[in-house]
């Protein structure tokens, strides 16, 4: 499933991003066929740190050296969110493409919680805050709402909320304070 900043700017505002983060399931007995679809050295691959990834459920990167280009790959955990935003993914058509992608709703959520994790990161905010007020006709707030909670990210989500209103305000040409 695509997820953080690829996922933001397909559903908010595209800004340009380093690496694409993906979220996966690599079964232990499945490491060394996965590392064999990233040859050496049009790849870069650390395979001890993959296999402590599939074991913690952690994360690794596969570089493509040519290029530059990363790619993050997050082992899904048993944290509930994850089992959420996982089993809530959504298809998307991109550039002829179709994309596993996380939910707009799971978008903002994982942004805010990244923001908070991070100790306060605006870029982590902006993302969440643009994917609200493109997808926010379409979203379900109860959801949201929920998982808020959970999370400990209210004090972002009513900035959001604060913060959208007045966006929107000012596109309709809306005077009122």
């Amino acid at each position: 499933m695509v997820t953080g900043s690829y996922a933001s700017s397909l559903q908010g505002e595209p800004r340009l991003t380093h690496d694409i983060d993906l979220v996966v399931v690599i079964p232990p007995g499945a490491v060394d066929k996965f590392s064999g679809h990233f040859p050496a050295p049009e790849f870069h691959l650390d395979e001890d740190q993959m296999k402590a990834a599939v074991r913690e459920h952690t994360m690794f990167s596969v570089l493509h050296v040519p290029e530059g280009d990363k790619v993050d790959f997050w082992m899904l955990t048993s944290d509930p969110f994850d089992d959420s935003r996982f089993s809530r993914k959504i298809r998307e058509r991109v550039l002829g493409m179709d994309l596993v992608v996380s939910a707009p709703e799971d978008t903002i959520l994982a942004k805010l919680r990244w923001a908070k994790l991070s100790g306060g990161s605006e870029k982590q905010y902006r993302d969440a805050l643009r994917v609200y007020e493109l997808q926010n006709e379409a979203l379900d707030i109860e959801y949201i709402r929920e998982w808020v909670r959970k999370l400990g990210v209210e004090f972002d989500w009513e900035r959001i909320i604060r913060e959208a209103d007045v966006w929107k305000s000012h596109w309709r040409g809306d005077q009122r304070k």
